[in-house]
């Protein structure tokens, strides 16, 4: 038996190389390292020829896929027609008009005539003071204006005595020009006193507190019986108007020149969206684009306001809103869910007529109805893949399916929330 054989035998089975060779200890380790390499390899070449079996590689790049299996997608078509533009944002509920009511006099509450989150009129009693202390102030004013008051006629009748004796004679200048005197000041002190009594009878009229506005109250601040002040912070009650409305959102300012633009031409339209973006909450119509923009986020200010009808919006809320723009003629759009967020730009997936799949950049302008506008990159009548994106690769072999039909849009009804 050769040497190569014995070998052969040894690395199959280590029992026979011990039967036929008397080896030392290094050279069976020697021996059994040999085997282990051995069945590593045929392994490892098992698992490849696997691997390839099932398509585990791929396919080299020269391929391109377009000779495998071709790829289940749908598409949809670009289309060209007037679409719709709008711009959404987040934005803050805020009351139009909110006042903190407060006393303006010191004195001790007696009844409280309004109740907590009730809707009020400009005017409406919701707070009566103690009247008491200011009537006795009324009273005294009005007093000491009848004591000036009689003091006056009786100067003034001196000084037509004094005027009469000058006049013959028998009189001196100096007591009719003093007489004179005093009547003038008696005349400043009836004004003064005047003054005293409207003053009295306009704190007497601040123990009846009104609402100042429209609105609806808050929490009731202060209880009957207790002593209130005219510096108090926290004040009485709050009332804050929500019919209408206003809400607060920031836009990008590069959007400044477009809305400035448009709102020349026109009031521009905000809809209130509820949460899930769909419903519309109300519709309203932006009246505030900020003096500045802010250097902090590069944003400007709007607000809009709303008549509110239905009580959607609540002050304090977060929203969101949607400034409608004027139409964009023969403008090309896809559906959104064609766009695909690339390295440097957007692309989407095109259909050849060979049924290829091309990767192609675009330019993406605004989102109307849940499809992008695309400024450039696209033409009319293009096939754009819509589902199925995530397992192609330029240059695919694609299988087009049909498409689902888009949902049916509902026109919103007027005070009615609806889906756009």
């Amino acid at each position: 038996m050769g040497f190569a054989r014995v070998g052969a035998l040894c690395i199959a089975d280590a029992s026979i190389c011990n039967a036929l060779i008397p080896l030392s200890k290094r050279q069976r380790m020697k021996l059994a390292k040999s085997r282990w390499l051995v069945g590593t390899a045929v392994a490892a070449a098992g698992l490849y020829i696997a691997g390839a079996h099932f398509g585990l590689f791929g396919q080299s790049a020269g391929q391109g896929g377009g000779a495998g299996k071709a790829v289940a997608v749908k598409v949809a078509l670009a289309e060209q027609k007037n679409v719709r533009s709008y711009l959404d944002s987040a934005a803050t509920v805020q009351a139009l008009n909110t006042v903190v009511v407060h006393a303006r006099i010191d004195a001790q509450i007696n009844k409280v005539l309004f109740q907590e989150g009730a809707n009020v009129k400009r005017g409406d009693v919701l707070i009566e003071l103690d009247r008491q202390p200011f009537e006795v102030q009324l009273h005294a004013a009005q007093a000491q204006k009848q004591k000036d008051s009689a003091q006056f006629v009786n100067t003034r009748r001196d000084l037509e005595r004094y005027e009469f004796l000058v006049q013959h004679d028998s009189g001196t200048t100096q007591i009719r020009d003093t007489t004179r005197s005093q009547l003038d000041q008696l005349r400043a002190t009836l004004d003064g006193d005047q003054a005293q009594i409207d003053l009295a009878q306009l704190q007497l009229g601040y123990t009846t507190i009104r609402t100042p506005i429209d609105g609806r109250l808050g929490a009731r601040l202060v209880d009957a019986g207790n002593l209130v002040h005219a510096g108090d912070v926290n004040g009485l009650v709050v009332v804050s108007q929500i019919q209408p409305i206003a809400m607060v959102f920031s836009l990008p300012q590069v959007l400044l020149p477009v809305l400035r633009r448009q709102q020349e031409r026109q009031a521009l339209p905000v809809l209130a969206l509820a949460d899930d973006g769909r419903q519309v909450l109300d519709e309203g119509e932006l009246t505030l684009i900020d003096s500045q923009i802010d250097v902090a986020t590069g944003t400007i200010r709007c607000k809009a306001i709303f008549k509110n009808a239905q009580e959607n919006l609540w002050p304090g809320a977060f929203t969101s809103v949607r400034v409608v723009l004027n139409d964009l003629p023969n403008a090309i759009s896809v559906p959104s869910t064609a766009i695909q967020t690339g390295a440097q730009h957007p692309f989407v997936y095109i259909v050849t007529a060979d049924n290829i799949a091309e990767s192609r950049e675009v330019t993406v302008g605004p989102v109307s109805d849940e499809r992008t506008v695309i400024l450039a990159g696209l033409a009319a009548g293009e096939r754009v893949v819509v589902e199925g994106q995530f397992q192609l690769q330029a240059g695919a072999r694609v299988d087009v399916k049909a498409a689902p039909a888009p949902p049916a849009q509902v026109k919103p009804a007027t005070n009615s929330v609806v889906s756009r």
